[in-house]
């Protein structure tokens, strides 16, 4: 099995144990979102892809087992360290850029190394994209219309 299908089968069993099926549905949904969108973004940007994938399947567990966003970037990044220890699958340098992806994603509005910034960019596009109901949020609008000019999307 490869790695990112391993950390997906994981994180899976992880989210199963979600009793809420409507917060476990969102958080399948946005996890898998988020690992898309960073693998698009990762592969036009000519950084690694599976890495980025793995930041975002990673990058908000901790506040889904704890039902708790606060500081959940931060805390997220311990759990990531904590998890590619556990299962091995990342070498040092790897399992650094996943953790610090994570630990900066919600920092929106500063510009961070070039992961860092592929799991931000891939967040901003499954937040602003999933429901195209909702209104954009301030701190991901500027991110949001960079994102768009990047890859000729339409403002509409």
């Amino acid at each position: 099995m490869g790695r990112l299908k391993e950390l997906r089968a994981y994180v899976n069993a992880e989210l199963n144990k979600m009793e809420d099926e409507d917060k476990r549905t969102s958080a399948i949904v946005h996890l898998y979102g988020v690992s898309l969108a960073a693998t698009m973004i990762a592969k036009k940007r000519g950084l690694d892809w599976e890495i980025a994938s793995m930041a975002a399947m990673l990058h908000d567990l901790h506040a889904y087992r704890s039902g708790s966003y606060d500081d959940h970037a931060h805390k997220g990044a311990a759990l990531a360290r904590e998890i590619l220890g556990r299962l091995n699958l990342t070498d040092e340098e790897e399992t650094e850029t996943i953790c610090s992806a994570i630990y900066h994603h919600d920092d929106k509005l500063v510009t961070d190394g070039p992961m860092d910034e592929v799991l931000k960019d891939a967040d901003v596009i499954h937040h602003c994209m999933n429901d195209l109901s909702k209104s954009i949020k301030e701190k991901e609008q500027a991110r949001f219309e960079n994102l768009c000019r990047e890859f000729g999307m339409c403002m509409d």
